[in-house]
């Protein structure tokens, strides 16, 4: 037996995370590659520089950085950063790779095949600037990006990972993707045992807590929240409205952090910045709120409301509306539509016994469909579509 052919059969399995962030990695997806290594899995982990990379090497796993500009539309570069891609697939020899966001899912698809890579996963959260967006810029990428991901995900060794079954259509009817190769996996899941009720009293003094933790994008719906705000004080409503998040200098319709400080000398919000642990930020709101109209995935932070047993209130659009079933968890207002949203978290703030029965429905949704570990297990099986010794 030669000792190439020893090695191949007896090393671990190798998967490789490719991600536009290191916060993401660290944030959305260590909990997967800890699940992975404990299956005797060795993960990877990729991505633009930054200092969550250091973090993820604390927890034990290694991390290359790679020279990626999410706003980059430099051709040299553009080529610069395939050419890495490749040269590190060539070098790691992964079993499977595994894309997260648009870019990535683009370039590392295209580098896997180049290189032969056995099993490809793209996963998108959510359409994303070029194709939620009507501005000019992503009007005029969008063509260029549909042709770049039908040649990623090509081939019967390719799986992409949607969210949401309105995702999915887009997907299939720009013929993007054969529906053969889609999964549905609904969110990248979350710790029910980290994020779980707590025991609150009707009767708790002081002002309710309403939350909006996301990016701070205009898509996610900040304008409207910040006039339903508006509204409600008017009205007399003694209330906390915070907007937990920053602004994502890599995205063009990102809000300013010079807004965020008028609205706060105002008094209409608290801003809470960027929050390292959601799961005890959770323990002291009373409604968790999302007017998006971005083209989410599935929201990672109304999954975690809902764990928490928190009402919810967000807008009927893909991926808020498959965690938010109207008046039974929370409210699924119009998107857009401040007076709505105020109505909406007017209901419950009037209502505690509404707010409980809601709460404890989206804490059984979240277990029964949103459980990290169910999550796992559907990705594992992915992997193993592709590379059944998994």
């Amino acid at each position: 037996m030669s000792g190439d052919y020893k090695n191949m059969v007896t090393r671990p399995m190798k998967v490789l995370f490719f991600a536009n962030t290191e916060w993401y990695l660290f944030n959305f997806r260590l909990a997967l590659a800890k699940h992975l290594r404990k299956r005797g899995v060795e993960v990877v982990m990729i991505s633009p520089p930054g200092p969550y990379g250091k973090k993820l090497e604390e927890e034990g796993f290694r991390w290359i950085p790679v020279p990626m500009a999410r706003r980059s539309l430099n051709p040299l570069r553009e080529a610069w950063l395939l050419w890495k891609l490749i040269r590190i697939y060539q070098t790691e020899k992964p079993d499977i790779v595994h894309h997260f966001t648009i870019k990535c899912v683009v370039y590392g698809g295209l580098a896997a095949r180049l290189v032969g890579i056995k099993g490809i996963v793209g996963a998108v959260a959510g359409m994303g600037f070029v194709f939620a967006s009507s501005s000019a810029l992503a009007t005029m990428l969008r063509p260029m990006v549909r042709v770049l991901l039908q040649l990623a995900l090509g081939g019967k060794k390719c799986r992409l990972i949607l969210q949401n079954p309105d995702d999915l259509n887009a997907f299939v009817s720009a013929s993007i993707a054969d529906p053969a190769n889609v999964r549905l996996i609904p969110g990248s899941g979350v710790n029910t045992d980290r994020f779980s009720p707590i025991l609150k009293s009707s009767a708790s003094e002081g002002s309710k807590k309403v939350l909006l933790a996301a990016r701070l994008l205009w898509e996610k719906g900040i304008a409207e929240y910040i006039e339903a705000a508006q509204q409600l004080k008017t009205l007399g409503y003694s209330v906390d409205f915070l907007l937990a998040g920053e602004p994502d200098m890599g995205n063009p319709n990102s809000v300013q952090q010079e807004q965020v400080e008028t609205w706060k000398q105002a008094g209409i919000i608290k801003p809470v910045g960027h929050v390292v642990d959601m799961a005890e930020l959770l323990k002291s709101i009373d409604i968790m709120v999302l007017p998006s109209f971005y083209r989410e995935g599935v929201p990672r932070s109304l999954i975690e409301a809902a764990a928490a047993g928190l009402p919810i209130v967000t807008t009927d659009a893909p991926g808020c509306r498959d965690i938010v079933e109207n008046g039974v968890n929370g409210f699924l207002v119009p998107v857009r539509d401040s007076n709505a949203l105020a109505e909406a978290l007017r209901k419950i703030l009037e209502d505690p016994a509404l707010a409980s029965r809601m709460g404890e429905a989206g804490r059984s949704k979240a277990l029964a469909e949103f459980d990290e570990r169910l999550v796992f297990e559907k990705t594992v099986e992915v992997y193993r579509e592709l590379v059944p010794k998994l």
